[in-house]
């Protein structure tokens, strides 16, 4: 990127804040603050002379991270097909002089660092997988400094990271209490449905007492809500048959069409009023030609809702619009019946930790204490499953400036990227206790 473009993102990452500040002073919201406690406690370890020795080191490899960034980025992880980025994730981490290295049954890498006293485990995170299929080019190209690459920032960027901050640790000699586990997690994107998370927080795994997540954009990210979401596929099936010799057949096409209808009306009555809650139908399939009565039809149904209660509700409606729909087509005078099945695939809980957590509030503070806004945030990532546990957890971002994620086009470019590298170690090491 030449340096006009480069100014150019930088004056209008600049009104972008400015117009988020002067949102907030419209609408009435104040900044918001920890306590005076936590930025004490936070403040002091800022000015730690290994916690110091610590940032340089992030800085001084800057080139070695970019290079990280660029080695994962060029190895293919579609969704389910994360193995071979997990094997070579692993092999970063022994590099790097990190001994107990491991992947378990999902996928999932898993980094430990142990602490002095090993009674707890704090969790950093960043996701392997990406949301592009299998033969996607993902070769890196740099445009000036900027690197262009489908999965360089989501969320690749926050792998690379969790590498720097592990070296960082180790070459700084930060020592910790709690054991710190650097895990580079599967299936956080679309149908993954958050399985390396959910497997690390089964009944009868290790304990896991706090949990940071790597993911998103920018520094001053806090998410300490969990968007929740469930997802399924409508399958519509019928005999099938000629559209000329068979007709008057049952078609799974024109019963989709009548639960379509059906839902979205019932759907938009509901989701008009009360606590947000959205639906969307994102995929529709099946059929073999124009000249066929197809054997199959099917939808794919995402809704969301920041309240539990009404993601149920929601939840509901659907499975009877369904039911509904299926009955009214089949009720048509049609030869044959259509047949429905409902087929979970996605399952992501709400929840919420209050603005007292002392996660939430480190975060906070420790933003705060760098020069950024925080900004408290809802979304739907890892953090949704300790979350909906109660167990303290957020999301914060991984800096720098980009767009176009989930795109063939999408980039990223290191403005301040070391940043939110200082900011997540600094975080990390005193959610799992400073040993000075």
């Amino acid at each position: 990127m030449n340096k006009g473009h480069l100014l150019k993102n930088k004056i209008f990452l600049g009104l972008l804040i400015f117009g988020l500040l002067l949102s907030n002073v419209l609408s009435g919201q104040e900044s918001v603050v920890a306590d005076k406690k936590i930025d004490k406690a936070v403040g002091k370890l800022l000015k730690d002379k290994k916690i110091k020795n610590a940032f340089e080191v992030i800085d001084a490899i800057e080139n070695e991270t970019e290079r990280d960034l660029i080695a994962l980025t060029e190895i293919p992880a579609p969704p389910f097909m994360e193995a071979e980025r997990a094997e070579a994730f692993k092999e970063m981490f022994m590099e790097a002089g990190l001994d107990e290295v491991s992947i378990d049954d999902v996928g999932n890498v898993i980094a430990i660092r142990k602490g002095t006293v090993g009674d707890k485990i704090v969790v950093l995170d960043a996701h392997l997988d990406t949301v592009f299929p299998e033969g996607t080019d993902v070769k890196v190209v740099k445009k000036g400094d900027t690197l262009v690459a489908p999965g360089v920032g989501d969320d690749t960027r926050g792998l690379a990271m969790l590498l720097a901050i592990f070296k960082a640790m180790k070459k700084a000699d930060v020592s910790t209490e709690a054991d710190v586990w650097f895990v580079g997690s599967v299936g956080e994107e679309g149908l993954g449905d958050l399985r390396g998370v959910k497997h690390l927080f089964r009944e009868g795994a290790q304990k896991i007492d706090s949990w940071i997540s790597i993911d998103g954009g920018t520094v001053g990210r806090v998410n300490n809500a969990g968007l929740g979401s469930v997802r399924y596929k409508a399958l519509f099936k019928g005999k099938g048959g000629h559209s000329w010799g068979a007709f008057g057949l049952a078609n799974p096409h024109h019963a989709l069409g009548f639960a379509i209808k059906e839902f979205t009306e019932n759907a938009k009555a509901f989701t008009d009023d009360g606590a947000k809650t959205s639906f969307n139908i994102g995929r529709i399939g099946g059929g073999t030609s124009v000249n066929s009565i197809p054997f199959e039809s099917w939808m794919e149904v995402d809704m969301r809702s920041v309240d539990s209660g009404r993601l149920k509700e929601v939840e509901a409606i659907f499975k009877e619009s369904m039911e509904t729909a299926l009955k009214a087509y089949n009720n048509t005078g049609i030869d044959d019946k259509i047949s429905l099945e409902l087929i979970k695939i996605g399952d992501r809980p709400s929840g919420e930790l209050s603005l007292d957590t002392p996660l939430v509030q480190r975060a906070i503070s420790a933003t705060n204490l760098f020069g950024y806004m925080p900004s408290l945030t809802r979304g739907s990532t890892n953090s949704n499953i300790p979350i909906s546990m109660g167990i303290p957890a957020i999301t914060i971002g991984r800096g720098g400036i980009g767009g176009g994620a989930h795109s063939l086009h999408e980039w990223w470019l290191n403005e301040n990227g070391a940043e939110a590298i200082k900011l997540a170690i600094l975080l990390t090491v005193i959610e799992a206790g400073y040993v000075k």
